[in-house]
Parts: C-alpha cells; sequence; structure tokens
C-alpha cells in the first residue's frame, strides 16, 4: 500500500511530541491558531450542514475524521463541540500524548497510529490540518482524503502557499528569526498554492466551496481570517 507518511517528518515531530500541550514549546504557533482554526472548521461545518453555531454542541451526531492529529489539541475542542471525533497520525508518541491528555480532560476520543490509506469507515467531516505540507505527494493524499468522505460530507484543509512572502514569513521568521517552530519544520518547496490543491480537490471528486487566509496580526498578537490574504496560510473547504 503506498503511503502518505514521510519517515523523516514524522521523526522531526516525535522528539518534540511531550511538548504538544506545551503553550510556549516547539508547537506554541499551533495554540496560537488555534483560536482562529476552530472558529473557521465551525462556521463552514454549520454552514454546510445548517447546523445551529450558538449551540453549545453544534456538531453533534458527526462523525469527525482529523488526518495528522497530533497530539489532539483540534480533537478536544471538537469533542466538546459535540463531535464524534477520531484523530489518527503515524506518530505513535504524538497518539500516547492524545490520549493521556484526553483521559485527565475526560473526553472520549478514539485515537489511531494511522495514515489516512489504512482506514475504511467514511465520514461525514473530514479536517486535514497544516498536513498537505509534510506529506510525500499531494495528489495521491488529497485522493486519500476524498475516499474518506461520505457523499455531500466536507473536507478542510488548512496548509502554507508557495509565495516569496511565505519563505519570508513562514521559513525565515518563523523558523529563523522569531524562532517560532524547530528549523526543518517546514520545507518551502513542498508548500501547496491553492490552485494546486483545488486541482488535486477536483481529480479527487471533490469541489472547493471556499478558500480564506489566515495572517498574523503583530499588534494584537493574534491569527485572523482574511478573505484577501492567503499569501501564506490558507483555508480550504471541499464538499463531495
Amino acid at each position: 500500500m503506498q503511503t502518505s507518511v514521510k519517515q523523516q517528518e514524522i521523526a522531526h515531530f516525535t522528539k518534540d511530541a511531550p511538548r504538544w500541550w506545551d503553550e510556549s514549546g516547539p508547537f506554541a504557533p499551533l495554540h496560537k491558531l488555534n483560536p482562529v482554526r476552530l472558529g473557521y472548521i465551525k462556521s463552514q461545518i454549520c454552514m454546510h450542514f445548517n447546523c445551529d453555531p450558538n449551540s453549545f454542541t453544534p456538531l453533534k451526531g458527526m462523525n469527525i475524521l482529523d488526518i495528522g492529529c497530533g497530539g489532539g489539541l483540534v480533537c478536544e475542542p471538537v469533542a466538546r463541540l459535540g463531535g464524534n471525533i477520531t484523530g489518527i497520525d503515524a506518530d505513535a508518541a504524538a497518539i500516547d500524548v492524545a490520549r493521556d491528555h484526553a483521559a485527565d480532560s475526560g473526553l472520549k476520543i478514539d485515537y489511531q497510529v494511522k495514515a489516512a490509506e489504512e482506514i475504511k469507515k467514511t465520514y461525514d467531516v473530514v479536517l486535514a490540518l497544516e498536513i498537505v505540507e509534510h506529506v510525500t505527494n499531494v495528489e495521491d493524499f488529497v485522493t486519500s482524503c476524498a475516499k474518506l468522505l461520505k457523499p455531500g460530507g466536507l473536507i478542510i484543509f488548512s496548509t502554507l502557499n508557495r509565495t516569496p512572502k511565505s519563505f519570508a514569513l513562514g521559513i525565515m521568521a518563523a523558523e529563523y528569526i522569531l524562532r517560532w517552530v524547530p528549523r526543518g519544520t517546514h520545507s518551502w518547496q513542498k508548500f501547496v498554492k491553492p490552485s494546486e490543491l483545488a486541482k488535486a480537490a477536483r481529480a479527487a471528486g471533490i469541489q472547493p466551496k471556499d478558500i480564506t487566509g489566515m495572517v498574523y496580526n503583530p499588534l494584537q498578537g493574534e491569527f485572523v481570517l482574511s478573505n484577501k490574504d492567503v499569501d501564506v496560510n490558507y483555508f480550504m473547504s471541499a464538499s463531495k
């Protein structure tokens, strides 16, 4: 079976796995952007399935898969929103951390050490967040994601655009100047343009619905959504 997992990438994250929930550690940027990406996820799901975003549990009854879930930074809030969440990751160390943290938090989350290609079920919602830029082949990975989606379901990607601006901010600033993430976390050549991701999605039988940028506001010290600026980080939702 061909796999989307790149062992070199897994090894890079495994060494830091015990610090997944350390808000000042190597995964600090994910903690910082988590509120805005969760807001996007909830709004897109509620818009697609016509659920009430103001409900305490708007995702109740939905079967949701988080591919490349890491230590569970997205799985836990999705579970609190009512979703039946499954988190998969090829990094066994990250899954151990995720299971322990969920147990301490009193949350029931199905964590599995698996790649997308190994999952046989289908889901209402598939999340592929900050993972597209780490897989061996984007087209094959998107196809695998599409196979996991039920007809009428929704998939949400978030990744990095391949632009001069993303090299300056996503590589040089984040890894070398601000040291937000360890050096070598990303390879600019593997960043994916929205047009490339959209093309892969259509080829896999899913139709892009929305593309929204995510930008860092240094004055407020937080990430915000942008309808215009997709030069660095962006989301894409697509339906089957």
